[in-house]
């Protein structure tokens, strides 16, 4: 297991660096930074200028901004923002909590709920219930984000006025005043809307390989030995038929602190994805190529994880 960690971690270096170098050629060839900025400030001095473009490294070589931004990158430097010239750094960790929290309420309840509607529609293929869910997930894989949280904004907030349509706090609803009610208030369209995205595709999955092995020769002799039903399909039917799904919530969790950015939009939600779009529109490199490389990170260490589960969760598999 040691040597198989090292070995893994050792891999990550090359794809992070080409990453890395994707990151920022990409952001380069989008246009040049000083010209952004004179497009937001027309009035500003060729003095000021040149000193940007020298505190910005932009009078150097391109292969020498590319080490130099790495370096500072190692370092835990990801520069300052093109807007306000805040650090980067901090302005990720500001906004990255209420990310994190909306992320990883919705990755697990839709992991849980997921689970048994997926096995119980495999179990009775072809009944009313699997098209339904069939049907349903369908629905949810192929549906936009944004036109579905639209449409709850339109009926729960509007219509009906239950629920805040935007923003994580602050709802102006009499019987939320306690905060922590208030937050959930805000929370429930939002998670509603990821949920049912996450849900679909972890049912699709759980479906087609529980159908695969509850036709296997091994779960035919563990029913004629006598064993429950129950355990027959949650000990031995599921642990085999769930990697694909943990492989979605280990890239997922991986992914997690850049968000669901079109639903953070419709939501107003004030967290590192709706961020991250507004800095894209903006043009804004260093928040960008920022936020690329965290969500690397984290996506790398993420998919290491889960191969190391892999080992436990399913006894086929050795580590190699």
């Amino acid at each position: 297991m040691f040597r198989y960690i090292v070995r893994r971690l050792l891999y990550m270096i090359p794809v992070f660096l080409g990453i890395s170098i994707i990151s920022f050629f990409v952001m380069y060839a989008a246009g040049d930074p000083l010209n952004i900025i004179r497009l937001g400030r027309p009035n500003i001095t060729q003095e000021t200028i040149d000193a940007l473009k020298v505190y910005y490294g932009l009078d150097k070589p391109i292969p020498i901004q590319y080490l130099t931004w790495l370096t500072n990158l190692l370092q835990f430097n990801f520069g300052k923002s093109l807007y306000g010239g805040r650090p980067v750094n901090f302005l990720i960790g500001s906004w990255v909590w209420e990310t994190v929290k909306l992320q990883l309420i919705s990755i697990l309840l839709a992991f849980a709920i997921s689970i048994p509607i997926g096995i119980n529609s495999a179990k009775k293929q072809y009944s009313k219930q699997d098209i339904a869910v069939t049907s349903i997930s369908l629905f949810g894989v192929s549906m936009p984000t944004f036109w579905l949280g639209l449409i709850l904004i339109i009926i729960f907030s509007f219509q009906l006025g239950w629920l805040p349509s935007a923003g994580a706090y602050g709802a102006p609803y009499l019987w939320w005043d306690n905060p922590v009610l208030d937050e959930i208030a805000h929370l429930i369209l939002p998670v509603t809307v990821l949920v049912y995205v996450m849900l679909a595709q972890n049912i699709r999955l759980i479906r087609a390989n529980m159908l695969e092995i509850l036709r296997s020769d091994y779960i035919l002799a563990a029913r004629a030995s006598g064993l429950s039903e129950r355990k027959v399909v949650y000990k031995y039917a599921l642990r085999n038929a769930i990697g694909p799904v943990i492989t979605y919530l280990g890239i997922s969790l991986g992914a997690i602190i850049a968000g669901a950015p079109m639903t953070e939009y419709v939501f107003n939600w004030p967290g590192l994805g709706r961020r991250y779009v507004d800095a894209a529109m903006r043009l804004d490199f260093p928040l960008v190529m920022g936020i690329n490389m965290v969500i690397t990170v984290m996506t790398l260490i993420a998919t290491l994880i889960i191969d190391i589960c892999y080992v436990y969760i399913d006894p086929r598999i050795r580590l190699r």
